[in-house]
């Protein structure tokens, strides 16, 4: 694992709550139409320890360390069934994109799904975000599907595109 990614710890709420605010409030990429508050922050993170894992990176050479991104796995269903899967997310602060922070912290987050037993991996992607599609594409990930219109969002529909990684036979 690349040694600026770390498992998220309750510190980096604020961080992760910059980064996620940013989306919910300017973007398509997530369906919130609200911001998050720290203490949702904080219970989001402490829900996702054991094997629904926050992977977070930080920059590079730099003194002080900045959280630039954050993957996460979470619950796919609540059915037993389903416990095999997980859904994977990955955000990247604004100024960070392109510069490869969203493909090390998907590998990473692949790595750990696949240690902690996990069989599949949705990704749910808010479309369109041709960036997202292809760093799954690159990763593995299969387009299976189109929600069309399932969400609205600054007065547009949009569609979610789903896109699945099995981790192992």
């Amino acid at each position: 694992m690349d040694l600026n990614i770390r498992d998220a710890e309750i510190k980096d709420s604020s961080a992760i709550l910059e980064i996620f605010n940013y989306e919910a409030e300017n973007e398509t990429t997530v369906f919130e139409l609200r911001a998050r508050t720290q203490t949702e922050q904080k219970e989001w993170i402490k829900k996702h320890s054991g094997v629904y894992s926050v992977l977070v990176k930080e920059n590079e050479g730099s003194e002080s360390k900045t959280i630039v991104g954050y993957a996460s796995l979470s619950p796919y269903r609540s059915r037993p069934g389903y416990k095999t899967t997980a859904e994977s997310s990955v955000f990247v602060r604004a100024d960070y994109r392109g510069k490869g922070v969203g493909n090390d912290l998907m590998k990473a987050l692949i790595e750990r799904a696949s240690k902690n037993g996990f069989h599949c991996l949705i990704a749910r992607i808010a479309g369109p975000n041709e960036a997202s599609f292809e760093l799954h594409k690159r990763l593995g990930f299969e387009l299976v599907g189109i929600e069309k219109e399932v969400a609205r969002k600054f007065g547009k529909w949009l569609d979610c595109a789903v896109f699945q990684k099995i981790l192992s036979s």
